[in-house]
């Protein structure tokens, strides 16, 4: 059962999933862009490369020879991954999976072209002009997103055409890999999103975890709780459409699948092959097993009998306000001291505007409302500040 994980990218999420992994005694390989990354700290080995370079991820395939290569960011050179499949590594949670979803244009296709899922009107653009044209079809208000960003880089709405330039130079900047495109949305007047957790298996079903309720802005998350308030018709719809993608996507492993709830039903919005951010709730004990260790009881095929909800949970983030190069953190005394709460510090080398540095965690019993375990989540996460 010892298996050797080369892990490509190592932020917090990657972090949790190596510490899951050296609990039941994987061994593993972290890589990212800069050293002393999040997940390089509690791994065996490290990597630092350029990971869009395709050669580059030849090399550290080939010296270490993993038997799992699992990707936790977007800026990869994902076509390289059919061939490592041809060589007898396993890609979590395959080849497909990993290329489509890194690539929102892939996967919004696949949704609702080929599946036929529910999703807002949506275009595609290359430059400022082509933006300026899709926004017209689409109508404003309406999103733009990069293809390829991530925790809500290079996002932003469009209310006026005046803001259409800047929403293409704000994507620019935001934008990872070597091709600059976006995705424009129609807005969609939703009550709620949620995220569904989904877990496919070899050989067994797929199972969701209660559904994950979480507010955003600048395009990244703010807070999540579970369960979230989503009526059984949504719920069954949004899983059926959980279960539609993940299968045509293939393999085994934890997906993040995002949706928008809306008063004529659901709306698919986005999935990520891998644990998610607004899912670092189930660190707060909401579930028998959190996200990470599903994550990787699917790609080591271990059974999952079941997933059980056993609280009510919540998490807020801990935000930087400048830039550091060597962050400290105030009040971490006084989050400690609190009961029913927990805490964790990401251990980033570096500090920006708006970077998310750590997390609150806030749980109690499944009767109380959740709305309280989320208000105290985010005030006690204004007790920790992040010193530049």
């Amino acid at each position: 059962m010892t298996k050797k994980i080369l892990l490509l990218g190592s932020g917090e999420l990657g972090k949790e999933f190596v510490i899951a992994a050296q609990r039941i005694g994987q061994t593993i390989i972290a890589v990212d862009s800069y050293e002393n990354a999040p997940a390089m700290q509690v791994a065996h080995h490290f990597e630092v490369i350029n990971m869009l370079d395709g050669a580059e991820l030849d090399r550290i395939v080939a010296q270490h020879q993993p038997d799992f290569i699992v990707p936790e960011i977007e800026a990869i050179r994902t076509e390289r991954f059919y061939d490592y499949e041809k060589q007898g590594i396993t890609v979590v949670p395959s080849a497909k999976a990993a290329n489509f979803t890194m690539n929102r244009k892939a996967i919004r296709d696949l949704a609702a072209k080929d599946l036929g899922l529910r999703t807002a009107n949506y275009r595609y653009a290359t430059s400022a002009e082509e933006l300026r044209n899709a926004v017209a079809e689409v109508g404003i208000p309406c999103v733009v997103k990069p293809l390829m960003s991530s925790s809500g880089k290079g996002q932003s709405t469009i209310k006026t055409e005046a803001d259409i330039l800047k929403a293409w130079q704000y994507a620019e900047e935001g934008s990872r890999g070597d091709i600059i495109e976006v995705i424009v949305e129609a807005f969609v007047n939703f009550h709620s999103e949620i995220t569904l957790l989904t877990v496919t298996q070899n050989g067994n079903p797929t199972l969701f975890c209660a559904p994950i309720g979480h507010r955003q802005e600048r395009g990244d998350y703010q807070e999540s709780w579970q369960p979230a308030t989503v009526s059984d018709k949504d719920l069954q719809e949004a899983q059926d459409m959980a279960r539609k993608v993940t299968e045509a996507l293939g393999g085994a492993g934890l997906f993040g699948v995002e949706f928008f709830l809306t008063n004529e039903g659901v709306y698919f919005s986005e999935l990520s092959p891998r644990p998610h951010d607004t899912g670092m709730v189930t660190l707060a004990g909401t579930q028998n097993f959190n996200e990470f260790e599903l994550h990787l009881r699917a790609v080591l095929s271990l059974p999952i009998f079941e997933i059980t909800l056993e609280k009510a949970g919540a998490s807020a983030v801990i935000l930087a306000n400048g830039n550091s190069t060597n962050p400290t953190y105030n009040g971490i005394p006084n989050v400690a001291a609190l009961p029913k709460t927990d805490f964790r510090i990401f251990g980033k080398p570096s500090a920006r505007p708006y970077r998310r540095m750590g997390v609150v965690l806030t749980h109690d019993s499944l009767e109380t409302p959740i709305e309280n375990v989320v208000e105290r989540a985010k005030e006690t996460a204004k007790l920790v500040t992040v010193n530049l």
